[in-house]
């Protein structure tokens, strides 16, 4: 439900944010541009998938994500992937799309990400697909496990030669609350839950696990493992002073911790080698410390537990932050968000990785994501002030986003209903804040918005200046924002 059911008809392209996109019912792309204030165009076709989408019994939505100003990467929801290139000309604003790739690659699945980048004078796109799958060795579970799947396709348009480069394949067992790859193509970053990994394709295995015991295999030292056996009183006492025989053992798989030397034997003590014990030590000094509660912030906690409302809860307080090397396959970076509730997430800067926010106390702060050149993930990009607290009352809601430039967030509920809230503003006249005795310079404004219509909302998308919310039957915009 979460992966297929919320899923946002409506797409944005954010070279152009004026320009909306949708997939009609029969397969046709479907492009509507703003030609004045709140007047819209009417809906042209730029695009069709070439097979009967209606034949095939698990088909999911179709989605679309723009991954260049001139490459579009599309799913038509039924396990087939197209690439389309967009040809600049003066007759459609939306240019003339050409199909240069397609091809089948299993189960549904949709498009959430895509990027294109030049590596060694060739041109390539990375796609990240997901699908939901059938997992056999879950018996206890849902019987089912989240795939995403990080596709490379190299790309000549001068001599139309296109080929897939590489697939890695990830497993979960929650949807991702984002997932995007690096604009440069050498990682991934998820949000998710619980935990994702790679798995290797020829045996599906855990890749990290596969290149552990490879290089384990190279090792010609096994780690040692020595018993010592005391001998009964009198025997062997003529050929051995110590009184004690000592065997020595290669361990099979390096690293292991025996709790026993046969299965079910408790005998004996384990006396742990000095060095190997002082290596552990030194591993958990991160997790330890002298002081009972070290730098506590007793005057400024970030949030008081017994305070917080029924609204507030959270079911997912270990989602984690988890960014993936793509040429290793092992994660570099696992940072824990704990209670900093995922709220949504945009691209505000097309050259950039789609920024996220994240509830912090009662505000909800905008984050944006950068190309890891160290410890530093992502950049401060803006907060809306006390937002975290206000959309957590909305039950209903269903989208969630805010404009490229961030002045003003917007949600919607699942019929009707729009709630624009803005950044604050400087007022013209004198307004005291009686209460506290203060003067007050800035004041944020909230609207709401109600649609002439009862249909569901399929779609929402933000530009600077307006809001575009599709339901089954109508393209609504709303001007937020004068063009300044």
């Amino acid at each position: 439900m979460r992966a297929y059911g919320m899923y946002n008809y409506l797409h944005c392209n954010p070279w152009s944010p004026d320009s909306v996109f949708y997939v009609d019912q029969l397969g046709r792309v479907m492009n509507i541009n703003v030609t004045l204030d709140t007047a819209l165009g009417k809906p042209i076709e730029v695009f069709r998938f070439p097979s009967d989408l209606s034949s095939c019994d698990r088909r999911l939505c179709s989605s679309i994500h723009f991954t260049s100003q001139d490459w579009v990467t599309l799913s038509d929801g039924t396990g087939t992937l197209y690439l389309i290139h967009i040809l600049r000309n003066d007759q459609s604003a939306a240019g003339k799309w050409e199909l240069k790739f397609n091809q089948e690659l299993g189960d549904p699945f949709i498009v959430l990400h895509s990027v294109l980048y030049t590596r060694s004078e060739v041109q390539i796109i990375d796609a990240l697909i997901l699908s939901i799958e059938k997992d056999e060795l879950d018996v206890e579970g849902s019987g089912f496990h989240v795939s995403l799947e990080w596709i490379s396709i190299t790309c000549s348009p001068n001599d139309d030669k296109y080929e897939i480069l590489k697939r890695r394949n990830l497993h979960g067992k929650s949807v991702p609350h984002y997932a995007a790859i690096e604009p440069d193509g050498n990682s991934l970053t998820i949000i998710s839950y619980k935990p994702f990994r790679f798995i290797a394709d020829e045996t599906n295995q855990p890749e990290e696990e596969r290149m552990e015991e490879e290089e384990k295999k190279g090792k010609e030292v096994r780690e040692l493992f020595k018993m010592t056996f005391a001998l009964p009183e009198g025997a062997g006492r003529a050929v051995l002073s110590s009184g004690s025989v000592e065997v020595t053992l290669a361990k099979r798989e390096v690293g292991n911790m025996w709790a026993e030397v046969i299965a079910g034997d408790t005998q004996g003590e384990f006396v742990a080698d000095p060095a190997q014990s002082a290596a552990i030590a030194e591993r958990l000094m991160h997790l330890t410390s002298e002081d009972l509660n070290p730098n506590p912030d007793c005057e400024k906690p970030p949030c008081n537990a017994q305070e917080l409302e029924e609204c507030d809860m959270s079911l997912e307080d270990s989602t984690t932050l988890c960014r993936f090397d793509g040429n290793t396959t092992k994660a570099t970076h696992v940072v824990n968000l704990g209670g900093n509730q995922f709220l949504f997430s945009l691209e505000a800067a097309p050259e950039l990785m789609p920024c996220f926010s994240l509830r912090h106390d009662v505000d909800a702060l905008m984050w944006q994501p950068v190309s890891s050149q160290g410890d530093n993930l992502w950049d401060h990009a803006a907060t809306f002030n006390a937002l975290g607290y206000v959309q957590a009352s909305k039950q209903d809601k269903k989208f969630f986003t805010c404009a490229p430039n961030f002045s003003y967030a917007a949600l919607c509920e699942c019929v009707r209903r729009i709630f624009i809230y803005r950044q604050p503003t400087p007022v013209s006249t004198v307004l005291y804040n009686r209460k506290e005795g203060r003067h007050v310079g800035q004041v944020a404004k909230q609207q709401v918005a109600s649609l002439e219509s009862s249909d569901p909302i399929l779609g929402f998308q933000a530009s600077n200046e307006r809001l575009f919310v599709l339901t089954t039957k109508k393209l609504f915009v709303i001007r937020v924002n004068t063009a300044g």
